[in-house]
């Protein structure tokens, strides 16, 4: 079959009878046609993509997360009416590629302006195969072809192919094209299996041809994709993996060399499409004295209007103008232009929303006790649905079992694992690789939507918690927590405050590993990678038993088991995670006096022990991933603040003061502990802090000048919701010490973009906290498409190399959407901060 590159849209013709239709209608028609079909040429724009009115396609400006794989941020990308709706076009060596499958290795990318080309160079190095990547402007696409020096390796052929990825969410309920037969995609994976040799089953395609049109009635969705030569097969991916897309993909030849593969691609463009204007606001509103701005995000070809208006809604639903008045503007951020409304003045408590254009916003509040509850659904949900080792009950429905009772197995030495683990040369422990280490299986949380127990992000929870219940008085009791029966019960209050169980779950976790090693240990993780993406009650991962290796794996006593599914200890010596782990058992010491005596007396001995332990020996430097404690420095540091507030010894005083040059180097991050420290430091040290301060003040003006929310927006794969959180709870505590010198409004900006006030949305990234928050979201429930009340995502991803993305329609972006503990529990933190000032 011959196909065109220049007739790339499906053409329908329309046979009118004259008599039959009026002129007006046909004018209509032909009209709204023209505008579905119209060809507008894509154009290499400066920021090195290609570009039309509401198309831009991206040709690798954004790589693999070499930490996690494929991260569905890579290779060919198109944005597609203000939505990136297609990912990862490349040469991959699966139909539908699964998160830890084999990616290549980048080794250059070209951009030829001139000409409208970009050319990639990569390799799979362990097949000894290199290709390039050719994205070359042709009129109203992209011509997109693969390049090969050398024939393809024996070994991958029938394997490697072209691949490009469509985001499921853009495309239900629509439907497609291919070689002239329609069909739907399918709201649910159900295709044809097959299943080869090795055992390894693959989805067949739903469809094959050589012309595929995606979405053919959606002006705003409708991409072709075309190929004379190459065979297309669309599949779709979540068959393997519920966080798969459909993926179209043509194998490449064997024994060819030079120009192997050409695609073209055309995605629809509408011309003089403009992206509606959003009106960022806290979507949980705000107290009568606080300052008020919304922000308002335009496309770079929109024209602004002058004005914004706030309404109030009264008991009757009436919209009631309030006040009108002139934006403010302050420019150019990624991709768009962003206008300040400025409507601080109205103090009158009640519902309101702001106008802009044909735009409004969600209603939202104002009011004085606005933040009191706000903390509540993080406390009361969050934190207990994320308690390993229980049973966690919500009224009908359970959350789930108390899993990881058979934890844990001393991990393999020399072995580097998943998700950022890795043993060193030694078990640096008293038990051999694969044997039961017991005393493991009680406390701690899942660290996010997984299931392990990463340390550092437990003495960081635990520490948070601490300062939140010495500086709020939290006492709050909504949960029943039994260790005995291992069970936990929301919206059952029991007499304790939860806080403090909180905080004795998590240091039930750390002190337990050095009782039975000794030390603090990086984690404890799932062994197989089939376990890490398990998806659902957490109870279902292990038999609860512990492994017995000479059992059959269908064998059982009761108590051991054949069946070889219990966690791993991750167990190398680091003394910066040792550091990071007494801090925290410093503090939790200080608030379970009363309450846990005996746990609140060992934690303190233990941190003690452990500080003179270290100070007397050359440290343990072993480092992989973010699983081993931050630098040496730091990491003492923290628990030098920690011995001093809770022995009062002078000795950990003299450290601190010692120490000087690294709260100096890193005064964004340690500066808030280290005004914990001042009543107990002397007035040289209080100066320093003081002087360093007002230094920092002008830090924090730059980030006025970098975007227009006045807070640090990260640039990573993942994004920075947990840096701005910490970045407020910083000043927060420097108000405190010097409030003459930082403004609290430092501290109001960074909760207000947490609430909706950031790119791209008006979303607040807690679930079930504001009038519209996340509600699909990365949790251990992801598959639901539903979400934890009171956690936290990492918020708005910057996507090279303009950006701002946070899909609502797809939980699975890990980088965007996914729980963490550490960041939920810096969450009550800030609110409670806030509420304090604003009530003061």
């Amino acid at each position: 079959m011959q196909h065109d590159y220049f007739n790339f849209t499906e053409k329908q013709t329309v046979i009118f009878k004259w008599r039959k239709i009026s002129l007006p209608l046909f004018i209509f028609l032909f009209t709204f046609s023209s505008l579905c079909a119209q060809d507008t040429e894509l154009e290499l724009n400066d920021e090195e993509y290609f570009e039309a009115p509401g198309v831009n396609i991206l040709a690798f400006s954004n790589w693999y997360n070499g930490l996690f794989s494929d991260s569905k941020i890579s290779g060919i990308e198109i944005i597609h009416h203000g939505v990136r709706t297609a990912t990862n076009g490349d040469v991959r060596l699966h139909a539908t590629p699964e998160q830890w499958d084999a990616i290549p290795t980048f080794s250059e990318r070209k951009v030829d302006q001139t000409n409208g080309r970009i050319d990639t160079y990569q390799k799979y190095p362990d097949y000894n195969f290199e290709y390039m990547i050719r994205a070359e402007a042709k009129d109203d696409g992209v011509l997109l072809s693969v390049h090969l020096d050398k024939e393809m390796p024996e070994a991958l052929i029938g394997r490697a192919g072209l691949n490009m990825e469509f985001i499921p969410s853009a495309y239900w309920e629509k439907t497609y094209y291919m070689d002239g037969k329609s069909d739907v995609f399918p709201l649910y994976p159900s295709s044809d299996m097959k299943k080869d040799d090795s055992g390894y089953t693959s989805p067949k395609p739903m469809a094959t041809g050589h012309k595929l049109v995606l979405a053919p009635e959606d002006a705003e969705r409708r991409v072709t994709i075309v190929s004379e030569d190459a065979e297309l097969m669309l599949h779709d991916g979540r068959d393997k993996a519920q966080n798969g897309w459909y993926v179209v993909r043509s194998l490449l030849p064997e024994g060819e060399t030079g120009k192997v593969m050409e695609w073209f691609i055309s995605a629809n463009s509408i011309p003089g499409w403009i992206r509606k204007p959003v009106i960022a606001h806290s979507q949980v509103g705000y107290h009568p004295e606080q300052k008020k701005v919304a922000v308002i995000e335009l496309d770079k070809n929109a024209t602004p209007e002058q004005t914004a208006t706030l309404q109030k809604i009264s008991e009757e639903g009436e919209k009631i103008d309030v006040q009108t008045s002139n934006l403010s503007e302050w420019g150019q951020y990624t991709r768009y232009n962003y206008f300040h409304y400025d409507f601080s003045e109205v103090r009158e408590p009640g519902t309101y929303v702001i106008s802009y254009g044909e735009e409004t916003s969600a209603p939202f509040s104002i009011g004085e006790n606005i933040y009191e509850d706000a903390w509540h659904p993080t406390n009361d949900i969050y934190f207990p649905v994320q308690m390993d080792h229980m049973l966690v009950n919500e009224a009908y429905r359970v959350w789930h079992g108390a899993s990881h009772l058979d934890d844990a197995l001393q991990a393999p030495v020399n072995h580097e694992h998943f998700d950022l683990y890795a043993q060193g040369p030694t078990t640096d422990t008293q038990y051999e690789p694969g044997e039961h280490i017991p005393g493991l299986n009680i406390g701690g949380w899942y660290d996010a939507g997984d299931y392990d127990i990463r340390t550092q992000t437990q003495y960081h929870v635990v520490n948070n918690l601490v300062y939140a219940y010495e500086d709020f008085n939290l006492q709050r009791d909504q949960t029943l927590v039994d260790y005995d029966a291992k069970y936990v019960d929301i919206h059952n209050p029991d007499g304790k405050p939860d806080m403090l169980q909180q905080i004795e779950h998590g240091t039930l976790a750390l002190i337990a590993q050095h009782r039975a090693v000794g030390h603090a240990i990086p984690g404890i993780i799932v062994p197989d990678i089939s376990q890490y993406t398990h998806l659902g009650d957490g109870l279902t991962m292990t038999d609860n038993l512990i492994y017995e290796e000479t059992m059959d794996s269908l064998e059982s006593d009761g108590y051991r088991s054949g069946k070889f599914d219990d966690r791993w200890a991750f167990t190398s010596k680091s003394t910066p995670l040792n550091y990071g782990s007494i801090a925290a058992l410093a503090a939790a010491s200080r608030v379970l006096k009363g309450y846990n005596d005996s746990l609140a007396q060992e934690s303190i001995e233990t941190a003690k022990n452990v500080w003179e332990e270290e100070n007397a020996k050359e440290p343990d430097l072993f480092h992989h991933g973010n699983t081993t404690g931050g630098t040496l420095e730091d990491e003492k540091l923290k628990a030098a603040v920690e011995l001093l507030l809770a022995t009062k010894d002078q000795k950990y005083a003299k450290r601190i003061e010692e120490m000087w040059p690294v709260i100096d180097a890193n005064f964004a991050s340690h500066a808030g502990r280290a005004t914990k420290a001042l009543p107990l430091m002397n007035n040289s040290f209080r100066e320093k802090m003081r002087k360093r301060t007002k230094a920092y003040q002008t830090e924090l003006d730059k980030h006025y000048q970098e975007n227009p929310f006045g807070v640090p927006i990260g640039r990573g794969g993942w994004a920075g919701n947990g840096q701005v959180i910490e970045f407020a709870i910083n000043n927060y505590l420097l108000h405190k010490a010097f409030p003459d010198l930082i403004d609290k409004e430092y501290v109001f900006k960074s909760l207000n973009y947490i609430y909706g006030t950031h790119p791209d949305s008006s979303i607040s990234f807690v679930s079930g906290v504001g009038t519209k928050s996340k509600k699909v979201a990365y949790g251990m429930n992801r598959a639901d498409f539903s979400f934890i009340a009171g956690g936290v995502v990492p918020g708005v991803l910057i996507l090279n190399p303009d950006f701002p993305e946070n899909r609502e329609d797809w939980p699975f972006l890990w980088g965007q959407n996914e729980y963490v503990v550490n960041v939920g529990s810096s969450y009550i933190y800030l609110v409670n901060a806030v509420n304090s000032l604003l009530n003061e």
